[in-house]
Protein backbone atom coordinates (compact mmCIF):
# COMPACT_ATOMS: atom_id res chain seq x y z
CA UNK A 1 0.00 0.00 0.00
CA UNK A 2 1.42 3.35 -1.03
CA UNK A 3 1.61 6.38 1.23
CA UNK A 4 -1.06 8.99 0.71
CA UNK A 5 0.25 11.82 -1.45
CA UNK A 6 -0.64 15.48 -0.89
CA UNK A 7 0.04 18.37 -3.32
CA UNK A 8 2.76 19.76 -1.03
CA UNK A 9 4.65 16.44 -1.30
CA UNK A 10 5.31 17.16 -4.98
CA UNK A 11 7.20 20.28 -3.91
CA UNK A 12 8.98 18.88 -0.86
CA UNK A 13 10.08 15.45 -2.12
CA UNK A 14 12.41 16.70 -4.91
CA UNK A 15 14.02 19.09 -2.42
CA UNK A 16 14.50 16.30 0.11
CA UNK A 17 16.04 14.01 -2.52
CA UNK A 18 18.48 16.76 -3.54
CA UNK A 19 19.44 17.54 0.06
CA UNK A 20 20.22 13.89 0.77
CA UNK A 21 22.69 13.69 -2.11
CA UNK A 22 26.31 13.89 -0.97
CA UNK A 23 27.19 16.41 -3.68
CA UNK A 24 24.31 18.76 -2.86
CA UNK A 25 26.18 20.65 -0.13
CA UNK A 26 29.11 21.38 -2.43
CA UNK A 27 26.78 22.58 -5.19
CA UNK A 28 24.94 25.00 -2.88
CA UNK A 29 28.23 26.22 -1.44
CA UNK A 30 29.60 26.81 -4.95
CA UNK A 31 26.51 28.82 -5.93
CA UNK A 32 26.91 31.03 -2.85
CA UNK A 33 30.57 31.65 -3.70
CA UNK A 34 29.53 32.85 -7.16
CA UNK A 35 26.82 35.09 -5.66
CA UNK A 36 29.30 36.60 -3.17
CA UNK A 37 31.82 37.29 -5.93
CA UNK A 38 29.09 38.86 -8.05
CA UNK A 39 27.93 41.13 -5.22
CA UNK A 40 31.50 42.17 -4.42
CA UNK A 41 32.08 43.19 -8.02
CA UNK A 42 28.65 44.68 -8.80
CA UNK A 43 27.22 48.21 -8.48
CA UNK A 44 25.95 47.05 -5.04
CA UNK A 45 29.40 46.16 -3.70
CA UNK A 46 29.49 49.10 -1.28
CA UNK A 47 26.14 48.11 0.23
CA UNK A 48 27.27 44.47 0.38
CA UNK A 49 30.40 45.23 2.40
CA UNK A 50 28.64 47.89 4.51
CA UNK A 51 25.92 45.41 5.51
CA UNK A 52 28.50 42.93 6.80
CA UNK A 53 30.04 45.62 9.02
CA UNK A 54 26.69 46.62 10.52
CA UNK A 55 26.74 46.18 14.31
CA UNK A 56 24.38 43.93 16.27
CA UNK A 57 24.24 43.80 20.06
CA UNK A 58 22.13 42.77 23.04
CA UNK A 59 20.32 45.55 24.92
CA UNK A 60 19.78 45.50 28.66
CA UNK A 61 18.76 48.40 30.91
CA UNK A 62 20.06 51.03 28.53
CA UNK A 63 23.41 49.28 27.96
CA UNK A 64 24.70 47.50 24.88
CA UNK A 65 26.81 44.40 25.35
CA UNK A 66 28.38 41.82 23.03
CA UNK A 67 28.30 44.39 20.23
CA UNK A 68 29.81 42.82 17.11
CA UNK A 69 29.50 43.23 13.36
CA UNK A 70 27.26 40.90 11.34
CA UNK A 71 30.45 39.45 9.83
CA UNK A 72 31.78 38.75 13.33
CA UNK A 73 28.50 37.14 14.45
CA UNK A 74 28.60 34.87 11.39
CA UNK A 75 32.20 33.80 11.95
CA UNK A 76 32.02 33.43 15.73
CA UNK A 77 28.35 32.58 16.15
CA UNK A 78 26.99 30.65 13.19
CA UNK A 79 30.33 28.96 12.54
CA UNK A 80 30.33 27.73 16.13
CA UNK A 81 27.31 25.63 15.11
CA UNK A 82 29.35 24.25 12.21
CA UNK A 83 32.21 23.37 14.58
CA UNK A 84 29.73 21.78 16.98
CA UNK A 85 28.66 19.38 14.23
CA UNK A 86 32.35 18.80 13.42
CA UNK A 87 32.84 17.87 17.08
CA UNK A 88 29.89 15.46 16.95
CA UNK A 89 31.35 13.82 13.83
CA UNK A 90 34.76 13.54 15.47
CA UNK A 91 33.36 11.89 18.59
CA UNK A 92 31.30 9.46 16.51
CA UNK A 93 34.34 8.54 14.40
CA UNK A 94 36.47 7.99 17.51
CA UNK A 95 33.81 5.80 19.15
CA UNK A 96 32.69 3.59 16.29
CA UNK A 97 33.83 4.99 12.96
CA UNK A 98 36.97 5.02 10.82
CA UNK A 99 39.07 6.43 13.68
CA UNK A 100 37.89 3.91 16.29
CA UNK A 101 40.91 1.58 15.99
CA UNK A 102 44.58 2.41 15.42
CA UNK A 103 44.80 0.11 12.40
CA UNK A 104 41.85 1.74 10.62
CA UNK A 105 42.81 5.27 11.62
CA UNK A 106 46.55 5.28 11.05
CA UNK A 107 46.73 5.91 7.30
CA UNK A 108 44.18 8.78 7.07
CA UNK A 109 45.71 10.33 10.20
CA UNK A 110 49.17 10.17 8.64
CA UNK A 111 47.82 11.59 5.37
CA UNK A 112 46.09 14.42 7.20
CA UNK A 113 49.24 15.29 9.19
CA UNK A 114 51.28 15.38 6.01
CA UNK A 115 48.57 17.51 4.41
CA UNK A 116 48.89 20.03 7.25
CA UNK A 117 52.63 20.14 7.92
CA UNK A 118 53.89 20.44 4.34
CA UNK A 119 51.47 23.25 3.29
CA UNK A 120 52.35 25.25 6.42
CA UNK A 121 56.06 24.78 5.66
CA UNK A 122 55.65 25.93 2.05
CA UNK A 123 53.73 29.02 3.16
CA UNK A 124 56.42 29.96 5.69
CA UNK A 125 59.11 29.38 3.05
CA UNK A 126 57.59 32.24 1.05
CA UNK A 127 56.35 34.35 3.98
CA UNK A 128 58.85 34.47 6.79
CA UNK A 129 58.41 38.19 7.55
CA UNK A 130 56.61 38.89 10.87
CA UNK A 131 53.69 40.85 9.37
CA UNK A 132 52.46 37.96 7.19
CA UNK A 133 53.86 34.76 8.73
CA UNK A 134 50.67 34.32 10.83
CA UNK A 135 48.93 33.05 7.70
CA UNK A 136 50.73 29.69 7.88
CA UNK A 137 47.55 27.97 9.09
CA UNK A 138 45.50 29.00 6.03
CA UNK A 139 46.69 26.31 3.56
CA UNK A 140 46.52 23.54 6.18
CA UNK A 141 42.76 23.00 5.85
CA UNK A 142 40.71 20.80 3.51
CA UNK A 143 37.08 21.66 2.81
CA UNK A 144 35.21 18.41 3.41
CA UNK A 145 31.97 19.59 1.75
CA UNK A 146 33.61 20.63 -1.51
CA UNK A 147 36.11 17.75 -1.66
CA UNK A 148 33.49 15.06 -1.06
CA UNK A 149 31.05 16.86 -3.34
CA UNK A 150 33.53 16.61 -6.22
CA UNK A 151 34.30 12.97 -5.36
CA UNK A 152 30.62 12.01 -5.35
CA UNK A 153 30.12 13.65 -8.73
CA UNK A 154 32.14 10.74 -10.10
CA UNK A 155 29.49 8.29 -8.89
CA UNK A 156 30.26 4.58 -9.08
CA UNK A 157 33.69 5.16 -10.57
CA UNK A 158 35.00 5.70 -7.06
CA UNK A 159 35.24 2.72 -4.66
CA UNK A 160 33.67 3.19 -1.25
CA UNK A 161 37.10 2.76 0.34
CA UNK A 162 38.36 5.94 -1.33
CA UNK A 163 35.33 7.91 -0.15
CA UNK A 164 35.83 6.63 3.39
CA UNK A 165 39.56 7.44 3.26
CA UNK A 166 38.95 11.04 2.11
CA UNK A 167 36.20 11.50 4.71
CA UNK A 168 38.44 10.27 7.53
CA UNK A 169 41.34 12.40 6.26
CA UNK A 170 39.13 15.51 6.15
CA UNK A 171 37.77 14.84 9.65
CA UNK A 172 41.29 14.53 11.09
CA UNK A 173 42.20 17.65 9.13
CA UNK A 174 39.29 19.47 10.81
CA UNK A 175 40.55 18.32 14.21
CA UNK A 176 44.00 19.67 13.31
CA UNK A 177 42.44 23.00 12.32
CA UNK A 178 40.62 23.15 15.66
CA UNK A 179 43.88 22.54 17.54
CA UNK A 180 45.68 25.19 15.47
CA UNK A 181 42.92 27.73 16.15
CA UNK A 182 42.95 26.92 19.87
CA UNK A 183 46.69 27.35 20.34
CA UNK A 184 47.72 29.90 17.71
CA UNK A 185 44.72 32.05 16.79
CA UNK A 186 43.37 33.28 20.10
CA UNK A 187 43.54 36.76 21.59
CA UNK A 188 44.39 37.79 25.15
CA UNK A 189 42.79 35.27 27.47
CA UNK A 190 40.50 36.15 30.39
CA UNK A 191 41.16 33.46 32.97
CA UNK A 192 37.88 34.16 34.79
CA UNK A 193 35.70 33.79 31.68
CA UNK A 194 37.62 30.68 30.61
CA UNK A 195 37.17 29.13 34.06
CA UNK A 196 33.42 29.82 33.90
CA UNK A 197 33.24 28.21 30.48
CA UNK A 198 35.11 25.12 31.68
CA UNK A 199 32.78 24.91 34.70
CA UNK A 200 29.82 24.69 32.31
CA UNK A 201 31.68 22.00 30.33
CA UNK A 202 32.12 20.06 33.58
CA UNK A 203 28.39 20.42 34.31
CA UNK A 204 27.58 19.03 30.85
CA UNK A 205 29.97 16.13 31.39
CA UNK A 206 28.42 15.35 34.78
CA UNK A 207 24.98 15.48 33.16
CA UNK A 208 26.20 12.96 30.59
CA UNK A 209 27.51 10.60 33.26
CA UNK A 210 24.26 10.90 35.24
CA UNK A 211 22.25 9.85 32.19
CA UNK A 212 20.78 13.22 31.20
CA UNK A 213 19.64 12.89 27.57
CA UNK A 214 17.68 16.13 27.18
CA UNK A 215 18.82 18.12 24.15
CA UNK A 216 17.46 21.26 25.85
CA UNK A 217 19.79 20.73 28.83
CA UNK A 218 22.87 20.57 26.62
CA UNK A 219 21.67 23.49 24.47
CA UNK A 220 21.20 25.80 27.48
CA UNK A 221 24.53 24.89 29.08
CA UNK A 222 26.38 24.75 25.76
CA UNK A 223 25.17 28.02 24.24
CA UNK A 224 24.29 30.08 27.31
CA UNK A 225 27.28 28.86 29.29
CA UNK A 226 30.21 27.39 27.35
CA UNK A 227 29.95 29.37 24.09
CA UNK A 228 29.24 32.73 25.75
CA UNK A 229 32.04 32.34 28.30
CA UNK A 230 34.58 31.29 25.66
CA UNK A 231 33.51 34.18 23.41
CA UNK A 232 34.30 36.61 26.24
CA UNK A 233 37.46 34.77 27.33
CA UNK A 234 39.57 35.36 24.21
CA UNK A 235 39.74 31.66 23.33
CA UNK A 236 37.98 31.37 20.01
CA UNK A 237 34.31 30.51 20.48
CA UNK A 238 34.43 27.72 17.90
CA UNK A 239 36.67 25.75 20.28
CA UNK A 240 33.85 25.88 22.83
CA UNK A 241 31.55 24.26 20.28
CA UNK A 242 33.90 21.31 19.72
CA UNK A 243 34.48 20.79 23.46
CA UNK A 244 30.72 20.97 24.13
CA UNK A 245 30.08 18.40 21.38
CA UNK A 246 32.31 15.88 23.15
CA UNK A 247 30.07 16.02 26.24
CA UNK A 248 26.97 14.90 24.29
CA UNK A 249 25.96 11.32 25.21
CA UNK A 250 26.76 8.70 22.58
CA UNK A 251 25.10 5.74 24.31
CA UNK A 252 21.58 4.34 23.97
CA UNK A 253 18.97 3.73 26.66
CA UNK A 254 17.40 0.78 24.79
CA UNK A 255 19.68 -1.64 22.99
CA UNK A 256 18.90 -2.77 19.44
CA UNK A 257 17.69 -6.30 20.30
CA UNK A 258 15.35 -5.05 23.04
CA UNK A 259 14.11 -2.25 20.79
CA UNK A 260 13.22 -4.69 18.00
CA UNK A 261 11.37 -6.99 20.41
CA UNK A 262 9.41 -4.13 21.95
CA UNK A 263 8.45 -2.57 18.62
CA UNK A 264 7.35 -5.91 17.15
CA UNK A 265 5.20 -6.63 20.20
CA UNK A 266 3.59 -3.19 20.07
CA UNK A 267 3.01 -3.37 16.32
CA UNK A 268 1.21 -6.68 16.79
CA UNK A 269 -1.01 -5.09 19.45
CA UNK A 270 -1.59 -2.09 17.21
CA UNK A 271 -2.62 -4.38 14.34
CA UNK A 272 -5.14 -6.17 16.56
CA UNK A 273 -6.64 -2.89 17.71
CA UNK A 274 -6.74 -1.57 14.14
CA UNK A 275 -8.85 -4.55 13.01
CA UNK A 276 -11.50 -3.66 15.59
CA UNK A 277 -11.39 0.09 14.95
CA UNK A 278 -14.33 1.11 12.74
CA UNK A 279 -13.60 4.86 12.73
CA UNK A 280 -10.94 6.66 10.60
CA UNK A 281 -9.19 8.21 13.61
CA UNK A 282 -7.00 6.42 16.15
CA UNK A 283 -8.26 5.14 19.47
CA UNK A 284 -6.63 6.17 22.75
CA UNK A 285 -5.06 2.70 23.04
CA UNK A 286 -3.56 3.04 19.56
CA UNK A 287 -2.22 6.50 20.43
CA UNK A 288 -0.60 5.08 23.57
CA UNK A 289 1.08 2.33 21.56
CA UNK A 290 2.45 4.83 19.02
CA UNK A 291 3.72 7.05 21.84
CA UNK A 292 5.49 4.03 23.36
CA UNK A 293 7.10 3.25 19.99
CA UNK A 294 8.17 6.88 19.62
CA UNK A 295 9.69 6.88 23.14
CA UNK A 296 11.57 3.63 22.52
CA UNK A 297 12.82 4.98 19.19
CA UNK A 298 14.20 8.07 20.90
CA UNK A 299 15.84 5.87 23.54
CA UNK A 300 17.38 3.68 20.82
CA UNK A 301 19.07 6.65 19.12
CA UNK A 302 22.17 8.16 20.81
CA UNK A 303 21.64 11.90 21.46
CA UNK A 304 24.93 12.52 19.64
CA UNK A 305 23.67 10.96 16.42
CA UNK A 306 20.22 12.47 16.86
CA UNK A 307 21.78 15.93 17.00
CA UNK A 308 24.22 15.27 14.19
CA UNK A 309 21.48 13.93 11.90
CA UNK A 310 19.14 16.84 12.70
CA UNK A 311 21.77 19.59 12.42
CA UNK A 312 23.70 18.41 9.39
CA UNK A 313 21.21 19.73 6.78
CA UNK A 314 20.91 22.99 8.75
CA UNK A 315 24.68 23.45 8.68
CA UNK A 316 25.10 22.32 5.08
CA UNK A 317 22.28 24.32 3.55
CA UNK A 318 22.15 27.39 5.80
CA UNK A 319 25.23 27.96 7.97
CA UNK A 320 27.92 27.26 5.35
CA UNK A 321 26.10 29.13 2.54
CA UNK A 322 25.73 32.20 4.81
CA UNK A 323 29.42 31.91 5.72
CA UNK A 324 30.31 31.77 2.01
CA UNK A 325 28.15 34.79 1.22
CA UNK A 326 29.87 36.75 3.99
CA UNK A 327 33.46 35.66 3.33
CA UNK A 328 33.85 34.81 -0.35
CA UNK A 329 33.18 38.31 -1.64
CA UNK A 330 36.44 39.63 -3.10
CA UNK A 331 36.71 42.58 -5.45
CA UNK A 332 38.47 41.42 -8.61
CA UNK A 333 39.37 44.98 -9.54
CA UNK A 334 42.87 44.28 -8.33
CA UNK A 335 46.12 46.11 -8.68
CA UNK A 336 48.61 43.39 -9.64
CA UNK A 337 51.39 45.20 -7.80
CA UNK A 338 49.22 45.25 -4.67
CA UNK A 339 48.18 41.63 -5.09
CA UNK A 340 51.81 40.52 -5.18
CA UNK A 341 53.17 43.14 -2.76
CA UNK A 342 53.72 40.14 -0.46
CA UNK A 343 53.94 36.42 -1.11
CA UNK A 344 50.72 35.65 0.79
CA UNK A 345 48.73 34.68 -2.33
CA UNK A 346 51.60 32.58 -3.70
CA UNK A 347 52.26 30.93 -0.32
CA UNK A 348 48.61 30.04 0.19
CA UNK A 349 48.12 28.79 -3.40
CA UNK A 350 51.29 26.68 -3.47
CA UNK A 351 50.69 25.51 0.09
CA UNK A 352 47.30 24.13 -0.90
CA UNK A 353 47.98 22.94 -4.43
CA UNK A 354 51.51 21.60 -3.98
CA UNK A 355 51.77 21.15 -0.23
CA UNK A 356 48.54 19.20 0.15
CA UNK A 357 49.38 16.82 -2.68
CA UNK A 358 52.98 16.27 -1.56
CA UNK A 359 51.98 15.95 2.10
CA UNK A 360 49.02 13.61 1.64
CA UNK A 361 50.62 11.42 -1.04
CA UNK A 362 54.15 11.52 0.36
CA UNK A 363 53.31 10.66 3.98
CA UNK A 364 50.85 7.94 2.91
CA UNK A 365 53.37 6.31 0.57
CA UNK A 366 56.11 6.51 3.17
CA UNK A 367 54.09 4.65 5.80
CA UNK A 368 52.85 2.13 3.25
CA UNK A 369 56.38 1.44 1.96
CA UNK A 370 57.68 1.01 5.51
CA UNK A 371 54.95 -1.57 6.10
CA UNK A 372 53.49 0.40 9.02
CA UNK A 373 50.11 0.75 7.28
CA UNK A 374 48.39 -0.70 4.22
CA UNK A 375 46.47 0.89 1.38
CA UNK A 376 42.72 0.30 1.72
CA UNK A 377 41.18 -2.03 -0.86
CA UNK A 378 40.69 -0.25 -4.18
CA UNK A 379 43.37 2.39 -3.62
CA UNK A 380 46.54 2.67 -5.69
CA UNK A 381 49.08 5.42 -6.32
CA UNK A 382 47.02 7.08 -9.06
CA UNK A 383 43.81 7.25 -7.05
CA UNK A 384 45.79 8.49 -4.02
CA UNK A 385 47.22 11.27 -6.18
CA UNK A 386 43.68 12.21 -7.24
CA UNK A 387 42.58 12.37 -3.59
CA UNK A 388 45.60 14.55 -2.84
CA UNK A 389 44.42 17.00 -5.50
CA UNK A 390 40.93 17.09 -4.00
CA UNK A 391 42.47 17.73 -0.57
CA UNK A 392 43.81 20.98 -2.05
CA UNK A 393 40.26 22.36 -1.93
CA UNK A 394 40.62 24.45 1.20
CA UNK A 395 37.68 26.77 0.92
CA UNK A 396 35.62 26.97 4.15
CA UNK A 397 38.30 26.30 6.77
CA UNK A 398 40.93 28.29 4.89
CA UNK A 399 38.67 31.33 4.64
CA UNK A 400 37.81 30.98 8.31
CA UNK A 401 41.45 30.87 9.39
CA UNK A 402 42.16 33.84 7.09
CA UNK A 403 39.68 35.88 9.14
CA UNK A 404 41.65 34.95 12.28
CA UNK A 405 45.15 35.31 10.86
CA UNK A 406 44.90 38.77 9.27
CA UNK A 407 43.26 42.11 9.98
CA UNK A 408 44.93 44.00 7.11
CA UNK A 409 42.44 44.05 4.19
CA UNK A 410 45.18 43.67 1.56
CA UNK A 411 46.52 40.48 3.15
CA UNK A 412 42.97 39.11 3.47
CA UNK A 413 42.32 39.68 -0.25
CA UNK A 414 45.66 38.14 -1.18
CA UNK A 415 44.91 35.05 0.92
CA UNK A 416 41.42 34.68 -0.56
CA UNK A 417 42.76 34.89 -4.12
CA UNK A 418 45.28 32.17 -3.27
CA UNK A 419 42.53 30.01 -1.73
CA UNK A 420 40.19 30.42 -4.69
CA UNK A 421 42.89 29.77 -7.28
CA UNK A 422 44.26 26.64 -5.61
CA UNK A 423 40.82 25.24 -4.72
CA UNK A 424 39.50 25.63 -8.26
CA UNK A 425 42.60 24.13 -9.88
CA UNK A 426 42.81 21.31 -7.33
CA UNK A 427 39.12 20.46 -7.67
CA UNK A 428 39.12 20.48 -11.47
CA UNK A 429 42.39 18.53 -11.79
CA UNK A 430 41.30 16.05 -9.12
CA UNK A 431 37.96 15.44 -10.83
CA UNK A 432 39.35 14.84 -14.32
CA UNK A 433 42.36 12.89 -13.08
CA UNK A 434 40.22 10.51 -11.00
CA UNK A 435 37.77 10.11 -13.86
CA UNK A 436 40.65 9.16 -16.15
CA UNK A 437 42.28 6.65 -13.82
CA UNK A 438 39.14 4.92 -12.50
CA UNK A 439 36.71 2.70 -14.39
CA UNK A 440 32.99 3.38 -14.73
CA UNK A 441 32.12 0.37 -12.57
CA UNK A 442 33.77 -0.93 -9.47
Amino acid sequence: MKERQFPIDRVIEPMQKFMHQEKAGGIVLGICVVIALFLANSPWSEQYFHLLEHKLAFWSEGTLFMEYSIHHWINDGLMAIFFFVVGLELKREFIGGELSSPRKALLPIVAAIGGMVVPAGIYLLFNSSPEVHSGWGIPMATDIAFALGVLYLLGDRIPLSLKVFLTALAIVDDLGAVVVIAFFYTSDISAVSLAIGLAFVLAMYIGNRMGVRSILFYAIFGIGGVWTAFLLSGVHATIAAVIAAFTIPANVKVRESLYIARVQDRLNRFRELDENNKIPTLTSDQMNILEDIKRDTNWAIPPLQQLEYAMHPFVTFLILPIFALANAGVSLDLDMDQLFSTNVAIGVALGLLVGKVVGVVGFTLLFAKLGIAQFPTGMNFKSLLGLGLLAAIGFTMSLFITSLAFTHPVYIVQAKIGIFGASIVGGVLGFFFLRAVTSAKQ
